[in-house]
């Protein structure tokens, strides 16, 4: 995976969604990727510039890059640079650190 050129904002998380397998139903039959939901797991790749308490100073983010983490299945806006596919997630959209 390539470090996007993209550095989120406020308390903006980068990441990049971690491809699953391939899904099939009971009955043997494969999923086509059209009719795939999108995983929920992700990899961080980035961090905002921080989130400020009503007093100005910075609350340290709960995620560090390299994390594997659950994200919301709705949330964030879709990126793409140089091929690779990005969304950039509020890190209150990030539902727990994977092991």
């Amino acid at each position: 995976m390539a470090k996007a050129n993209i550095k989120p904002i406020g308390d903006r998380v980068l990441v990049q969604r971690l491809e699953e397998k391939e899904q099939k139903t009971g009955g043997g039959i494969i999923i086509p990727d059209s009719a795939k939901e999108k995983p929920q797991e992700a990899k961080v790749v980035a961090l905002g510039t921080g989130k400020r308490d009503e007093k100005g100073e910075k609350i340290a983010f709960e995620v560090k890059a390299g994390d594997k983490v659950l994200i919301s299945k709705y949330g964030g806006t879709e990126v793409k640079v140089e091929g690779e596919e990005y969304l950039i997630i509020r890190e209150d959209d990030i539902l727990g650190i994977v092991g």
